[in-house]
């Protein structure tokens, strides 16, 4: 950012992907005093603990998240709703606060935290984890895992014959890598990954055109998620600057402060601390069927949503 900053005219800055690179690269922007955009960062307590003045997130922050996580078990008829839920923490700042949220709202909507353990990024050995959640009874994990641990921790659930009826892993399923790895066996898990296939308005049928065009690939192709958060971005960048009717650093950041933005992830504004306003952005989940990810909630009459599949088969059934 250093090197682009002094070899550039810099008005604003983007990007990028995870928390942790975005925290780093709003550091570098808050100093400077450059407004800063970022997406693939759920993480609240940066927005809330740093006194950012040149940050924004046009994304589903943690609450967000959790939200749609409730909203995906309540959209079950109530009969066969699960009862257990069991959180996986990752021993990070993330992980604490996606795991306090999760615990707070299911369990304020009457579902029961039956279990919740923790590991660290890089774990081979998921057996505890495994052999905890079914000792209790967990029919729904729940998890923000970096990819290759939510792989790895597929696999092993596979091995142990542990087949809960629904995993959620956020972060941890966003790329087509967990398709590449898993084939099948990756089918049913679930994410909450800023933009799913399947959500319409703000923009998306033009995206979608604008994809098939620029990478000459065929009407109706699925995209990845990330296509769909990076379009949200540009677009939120986009208006910004038409409100300003400047590039000055003061403008962009006044324009920030005081505009509604409709993009392809929804509408919204932005809070005092950079984040979407609390209650406007539903974080939408999307469930992997057949090599991509499809909306299942909320509910859409998008071409690539479709129904919740729950519960997952057992292994031997699928």
């Amino acid at each position: 950012l250093q090197q682009i900053v002094s070899n550039n005219d810099v008005d604003m800055i983007w990007g990028s992907f995870s928390s942790l690179l975005v925290t780093a690269g709003s550091a570098f922007a808050e100093q400077q005093g450059i407004p800063f955009l970022g997406v693939a960062f759920a993480y609240m307590a940066p927005h809330e603990n740093n006194n950012y003045e040149w940050t924004y997130a046009p994304f589903p922050k943690s609450r967000d998240v959790a939200q749609g996580t409730k909203g995906l078990l309540n959209s079950l008829p109530e009969g066969d709703r699960p009862s257990n839920v069991g959180i996986w923490e990752l021993n990070s700042g993330w992980g604490a606060e996606m795991s306090d949220l999760w615990e707070q709202v299911l369990s304020d909507e009457g579902y029961n935290v039956a279990f919740r353990g923790t590991y660290s990024n890089g774990t081979q050995d998921f057996s505890s984890l495994i052999s905890q959640s079914q000792s209790a009874d967990v029919e729904v994990v729940l998890g923000v895992p970096i990819p290759p641990d939510a792989i790895t921790a597929m696999k092993q659930m596979k091995s142990s014959g542990y087949s809960p009826e629904h995993v959620q892993f956020v972060r941890g399923t966003d790329p087509d890598a967990w398709w590449s790895a898993l084939g099948q066996d990756g089918a049913y898990a679930s994410g909450v990954p800023g933009w799913v296939p399947g959500l319409t308005g703000g923009g998306n049928d033009e995206m979608h055109q604008r994809y098939y065009e620029k990478y000459d690939v065929e009407q109706g192709s699925i995209l990845p998620v990330m296509v769909g958060a990076s379009y949200n971005l540009a677009q939120v960048a986009t208006k910004t600057v038409s409100v300003a009717g400047s590039t000055e650093a003061d403008a962009l950041r006044q324009a920030l402060d005081s505009t509604e933005f409709e993009t392809v992830i929804g509408t919204f504004t932005f809070d005092e601390f950079g984040m979407p306003t609390e209650g406007e952005l539903v974080g939408p989940v999307g469930q992997w069927w057949e090599a991509h990810h499809h909306l299942v909630y909320p509910e859409s009459d998008g071409e690539q949503a479709m129904d919740f599949k729950y519960p997952t088969p057992p292994w031997s059934e699928r």
